[in-house]
């Protein structure tokens, strides 16, 4: 794998958005500017200018605009930096959790922490037009492939895998019924109808099945196969890895189980990537995962969103995850960051680690504090209460600091340890009971002592993909899956949920908040869609 063979594509990618796509909050659909001025037979003259253009599609998980970090954005009406669909993603898998909490008063803000929103939240607003954005310029792309001369087969396979992504997003975060639009919807012209009611399955297998056919060894466009990609782009293995995500939450979708195409797809992943083993430089090899150069974990490290410091300017994505989680008495040099002071965990999270030695327990804890509970949520001056994390540094394995302003951190979207415990959790669901061998085998590389390893249940899962994984995007959609996110069985309750009145939370929160509303100011746009139960 190769990281400076994508990196080269970024700026230019800019150039070609810019004269292919306008950008509007509200709009659904993609069209080509001025037909005067540039259109798609201008920009699009050679294979590699639709390679730029691909390489926009990747951009759209990373930066904002054509510009940034400010200036010219992709979306209206809103912060350009909180707008950027990483920061609006992660906000809205790990905010509403047991995992991290906001101290920030900014509109919308709070409600996010503590699962009070409404269907005129504009976070959560600027989250929906972002994933509708990024899979209408997918549309536009796979139009303008389609119409071209040259055998762009692998380039649409790409955008395809790109657009199931993002819709995969969607169906998590809003359900069934957000609006139907594909490649052969006809631009303009009429305003789509909703993939379905919400608890329906067509999106579902509109996903699943345009995974399956990009990774058809006999289809005409199916993605490269692992270990021919660049890091970050998207390879069979990558769909195997979001098929085996998208079935192990089948139940959750669309009320039924498919275990055993689960248990296919995460065990491909298993057999064709490895966890990095051994500590590198001056960290761990949990933490090599989690600085700037982990592009050299490609074994372990599935799928990524590249940051580039200065050629990927934006206040969003890792820039905003790393610098908001720097503040108070943090060190800034080993952070790499000059810090803002926004977001922390909860004493939650530093339970499941139990006190035990862990390499995966990346935490400050404030002289003064040790530990206690976050007591006001809007703490942004101080930024002392509740519990630090450090697993996102903008330095290299070295303590080397990357860009000053900007990061240069890797995203790791999917990982192999994360398949790792799927596959337990999958076996567990299947036959009711699992081998604990896969967490002794992350508790090895953890450097924690494996003389008590748990036997596998629901708790032992969920508080092991909390170690392994926290703050990687994937807490809220967990908690679903075991029906501990609005009401309790498992896990009842943690710090703020359902409350920002006191930090104890509570036990029950209406199921109207297992899905975010669609924004009121598209269901006034669009008549043909239907609000999600309770907005």
């Amino acid at each position: 794998m190769n990281l400076n063979s994508l990196k080269k594509y970024i700026a230019p990618a800019l150039v070609v958005a810019t004269t292919t796509f306008t950008s509007c909050l509200h709009q659904l659909d993609t069209t080509p500017i001025d037909p005067n001025v540039d259109t798609v037979d201008k920009v699009y003259r050679t294979v590699a200018d639709y390679n730029q253009g691909l390489a926009k599609l990747y951009a759209g998980y990373a930066i904002t605009g054509q510009q940034g970090p400010d200036g010219n954005g992709d979306l209206g009406g809103i912060d350009e930096g909180a707008s950027q669909y990483l920061r609006r993603y992660w906000e809205a898998q790990e905010l509403p959790t047991d995992e991290a909490i906001n101290c920030w008063g900014d509109p919308g803000q709070p409600e996010m922490s503590t699962m009070s929103w409404t269907a005129a939240n504009t976070l959560n607003e600027a989250l929906y037009y972002r994933v509708i954005y990024q899979i209408s310029l997918a549309n536009q792309f796979i139009r303008d492939c389609e119409a071209s001369d040259f055998d762009l087969s692998s380039q649409i396979a790409e955008a395809r895998f790109l657009r199931a992504y993002s819709y995969w997003h969607a169906l998590d975060l809003y359900g069934n019924g957000v609006p139907k639009i594909t490649e052969e919807n006809t631009v303009g012209k009429e305003l789509p109808l909703p993939w379905g009611k919400q608890g329906g399955r067509e999106l579902f297998d509109y996903i699943t099945a345009e995974l399956e056919s990009i990774i058809d060894a006999s289809s005409e466009e199916q993605l490269v196969d692992i270990g021919e990609s660049m890091f970050g782009q998207a390879n069979k293995g990558v769909a195997y890895m979001l098929l085996g995500k998208v079935f192990l939450n089948a139940e959750v979708y669309i009320g039924e189980a498919h275990l055993s195409e689960a248990k296919k797809y995460t065990d491909l992943v298993v057999n064709n990537y490895t966890l990095s083993g051994s500590h590198k430089n001056a960290v761990s090899a949990y933490q090599s995962l989690f600085v700037m150069d982990n592009y050299e974990e490609h074994k372990e490290i599935i799928f990524s969103i590249n940051y580039f410091g200065d050629q990927t300017r934006t206040w969003g994505g890792m820039t905003y995850i790393i610098n908001a989680a720097t503040g108070g008495d943090m060190d800034r040099d080993m952070m790499g960051a000059p810090g803002w002071g926004g977001n922390r965990s909860m004493t939650s999270l530093l339970n499941v680690f139990e006190g035990k030695t862990d390499d995966r327990a990346l935490f400050f804890i404030h002289k003064d504090d040790q530990g206690n509970e976050t007591t006001d949520i809007v703490d942004f001056m101080q930024f002392t209460q509740g519990v630090q994390v450090t697993k996102f540094r903008n330095v290299d394995s070295k303590g080397a600091p990357g860009h000053a302003t900007y990061a240069e951190t890797n995203y790791p979207v999917f990982r192999v340890a994360d398949a790792i415990l799927m596959q337990t959790e999958i076996e567990w669901r299947m036959n009711g009971f699992a081998s604990n061998n896969n967490i002794r085998t992350l508790w090895e590389r953890a450097g924690r002592s494996t003389e008590s390893v748990p036997e596998v249940n629901a708790e032992t899962i969920l508080n092991e993909r909390a170690r392994e994984l926290y703050w990687e995007g994937h807490r809220r959609q967990d908690l679903r899956r075991f029906n501990t996110f609005t009401r309790g069985s498992v896990v009842q309750t943690w710090p703020y949920k359902g409350s920002q009145i006191a930090p104890e939370g509570l036990t029950n929160v209406s199921e109207t908040f297992e899905v975010y509303p669609i924004p009121s100011s598209e269901i006034g746009a669009n008549p043909n869609l239907i609000q999600n139960k309770g907005y």
